[in-house]
């Protein structure tokens, strides 16, 4: 059994350090060990050289001996401690030298130097250690020419190592520099490839641009085509159905009821054509932005009792029972066009209905106000349910016999709703019936209702070269803000908010010495203003206005439809993610 002390050192042999002759023995000690123990040939060369050197230099001090050892741990180590009494001990080129090939650690108070070379995981077992016994012990003495030849042998080794490395090197090298070459190859054909692509995606980008500006060219002759197509019609068709109700109300002798059945259906059907021509000239207008939201207080329960008592007969034909809810929730919105968006639904459903129900619910949805119309009629397919908000589509089959349309209901109605600053979402399932939600802001009910009372505001600036807008809308800002504060130029915006302090800011887009885009930017950036709410006013088309550089704005309003209820309504509400947009018109 190998005796193992408590903190796992195992000794293994002792060599006084004497002579010259203990030094070389030393030297073949430990490259025997750490042969035994499994260290590669390179290192055992390393630790057999550290020890010849240190050992050397301990020949001129007294009781010099080193111990040879195996301690465990992580790694395991082979250790070499060199101990000696009175002399001088190693010399520091030695220690330098010895450094540089293993682990050395010198403690001079204690006269101690040691050596360790790490050992891999597991080595350190009773039979490695028994086997580096018995070759420590086949060791006799040898002659100074012996060990010299062992020392040229390891020597010999190590070069013919070094060299085999050398040429491994000079291979490797060779490989990598023919893999640059191919890699340099390679990059050259993706540089030309990449340039070729690029070349091709700016020509795609300039057709794509060349196209969208075609685009945009179709679509504006397009909603020029309906806008005079519209006008020109309404002058016949209004004196067609004039001349139909004229006939019907004179007492006429000369009308059989033959007759009088026929007149009735040309006058309604003129007011059928009437009614369509006017939503082709509103899709029209909404398009061009020239449609403007009159926001006003809307008596939901007159609106829904209109709309029931309307459709009612028409609902009620075959077996369709039509139920419109009644509703007294507080609401800011534009009645005529909330009336023709629920109309245009409730027409529609009405229409494609033939058996059930078709309903109209109201309900409160936080700061919303969320119409829902539902049927039980054929339903549209999923694969069409995006293109029938697509002008003058229409879902084909048989449920379209006897049906008269244009496909413009639920676009119109949806771009109706986007003009009030709402949603409209479509569900449907084919023989089970369709669901349109409207979801529509409340708005501030309070302040658009009643702005006769006490000011809204305490100051107000409004910033506009305008002279004669400012004096128009004075009367509307006197109702809503204690103090006014008119500015009529934009270099002058950001000074007077930073004085006055406002609790909010009319600011008007176009200005002839700093627009409103550069105010709206520069309070934005300014830590102290940033927080003022600022509205925008102008009289452009929606489409011309950069949005981009809005999104600070609380709102952006037309100048037409400028009111203190509406802008108490604005003022009044949280700030928006992205300011609501609306009632633009004209070229200013």
């Amino acid at each position: 059994m190998t005796p193992t002390a408590a903190d796992g050192t195992v000794h293994l042999v002792t060599i006084t350090i004497t002579t010259e002759q203990d030094v070389f023995a030393l030297r073949r000690s430990g490259k025997a060990a750490a042969e035994a123990l499994g260290v590669e040939r390179q290192d055992q060369i390393r630790l057999a050289t550290a020890l010849s050197e240190l050992g050397r230099d301990l020949l001129g001090s007294s009781d010099a001996k080193v111990a040879l050892s195996t301690l465990a741990g992580t790694p395991p180590v082979l250790r070499a401690a060199l101990l000696w009494g009175d002399g001088p001990g190693p010399g520091d080129e030695s220690l330098r030298a010895a450094a540089r090939l293993v682990q050395v650690h010198h403690e001079a108070h204690t006269r101690t130097v040691t050596v360790e070379q790490q050992l891999t995981p597991g080595a350190q077992t009773a039979q490695s250690i028994q086997r580096v016994r018995e070759l420590l012990g086949e060791h006799p003495g040898s002659s100074v020419v012996e060990d010299a030849r062992a020392q040229t042998g390891d020597l010999i080794a190590a070069l013919e190592e070094s060299r085999a490395q050398r040429q491994e090197l000079h291979r490797l090298n060779a490989e990598l520099e023919e893999t640059n070459r191919g890699v340099m190859a390679l990059y050259s054909e993706l540089s030309a490839e990449l340039e070729e692509t690029n070349r091709g995606v700016v020509a795609l980008y300039a057709e794509l641009d060349e196209k969208s500006s075609q685009l945009r060219e179709a679509s504006e002759a397009k909603t020029r085509f309906w806008a005079n197509v519209s006008h020109e019609l309404r002058t016949p068709v209004n004196a067609v159905v004039g001349l139909a109700r004229l006939l019907l109300d004179v007492d006429s002798g000369g009308l059989d009821d033959e007759q009088r059945r026929q007149v009735s259906l040309i006058s309604a059907s003129g007011a059928t054509l009437l009614a369509l021509v006017d939503e082709l000239l509103d899709v029209a207008k909404a398009e061009s932005g020239r449609l403007e939201p009159l926001m006003r207080p809307v008596d939901l329960r007159a609106v829904l009792g209109q709309l029931g008592g309307t459709l009612r007969g028409y609902g009620t034909r075959g077996e369709v029972a039509l139920s419109v809810a009644t509703s007294d929730l507080p609401i800011v919105t534009d009645e005529v066009m909330l009336t023709r968006i629920l109309r245009n639904l409730l027409s529609n459903a009405l229409k494609f209905t033939e058996h059930g129900t078709v309903g109209l619910e109201v309900a409160a949805d936080g700061t919303d106000v969320v119409f829902t119309v539902s049927d039980t009629g054929v339903g549209i397919p999923e694969a069409e349910q995006q293109q029938v908000f697509e002008e003058f589509y229409q879902v084909r089959g048989p449920h379209q016999r006897g049906r008269s349309g244009t496909g413009l209901g639920l676009p119109y109605a949806r771009r109706l709703t986007e003009l009030l600053g709402g949603n409209l979402l479509l569900t449907s399932r084919p023989g089970a019936g369709t669901r349109v939600t409207v979801r529509l802001p409340a708005g501030n009910v309070a302040g658009g209702g009643d702005t006769s009372g006490s000011p809204v505001l305490a100051t107000l600036v409004t910033v506009d070269d305008d002279d004669a807008f400012r004096s128009a809308v004075r009367p509307v800002l006197d109702q809503l803000a204690a103090r006014v504060i008119e500015v009529g130029e934009g270099m002058r915006a950001s000074t007077t908010v930073r004085t006055e302090r406002p609790d909010a800011v009319l600011l008007d887009l176009h200005m002839p010495d700093m627009d409103g885009y550069a105010v709206l930017a520069e309070l934005a950036d300014d830590p102290e203003l940033r927080g003022t709410p600022v509205v925008v006013v102008t009289s452009a088309p929606a489409e011309s206005l950069d949005h981009g550089k809005l999104a600070h704005a609380r709102a952006v309003l037309g100048k037409s439809t400028l009111t203190a209820g509406l802008l108490a309504s604005v003022l009044g509400d949280e700030p928006p993610s992205t300011p609501p947009i609306g009632g633009q018109g004209g070229t200013r």
